[in-house]
């Protein structure tokens, strides 16, 4: 008896884990991933430095101010010290007035940089 008793028992606990197991899985398998947000080509092509890119996609129509992944292309530029880009945005609409989720202008990103070209820039084009 005791060992019926010790058997069904066992038996018990390894079903009950088995299926706590396979609902899971069920969850993880059925769970859809959307990422919450992508880069833009503009955005792109300026963290790659890509001046060509960049004329590219702003001569097909591309948002100047378009804010992905919380920047604006102008803040991207700024952060990475692309002053050339920096003046192609400017040239074509870039607003350096815009401020992000953080509270942030493409100045700030600038002088967190320590990008003293693009610094001298956006400080210009506020005037």
């Amino acid at each position: 008896m005791k060992k019926t008793v010790i058997i069904l028992g066992m038996t018990f606990v390894a079903f009950a884990s088995f299926a706590t197991a396979s609902s899971k899985e069920l969850a993880i398998k059925n769970k859809i991933e959307i990422p919450a947000y992508s880069a833009s080509p503009l955005h792109r092509a300026i963290c790659k430095g890509d001046i060509e890119k960049v004329k590219k996609c702003i001569e097909y129509g591309a948002d100047v101010n378009k804010i992905s992944r919380k920047m604006t292309p102008l803040m991207l530029a700024a952060r990475y010290n692309h002053f050339e880009i920096i003046k192609i945005l400017l040239a074509n609409g870039a607003k350096s007035s815009i401020v992000n989720e953080q509270g942030f202008k493409a100045l700030d990103y600038a002088n967190y940089a320590k990008a003293t070209e693009s610094i001298a820039i956006l400080e210009k084009s506020r005037r």
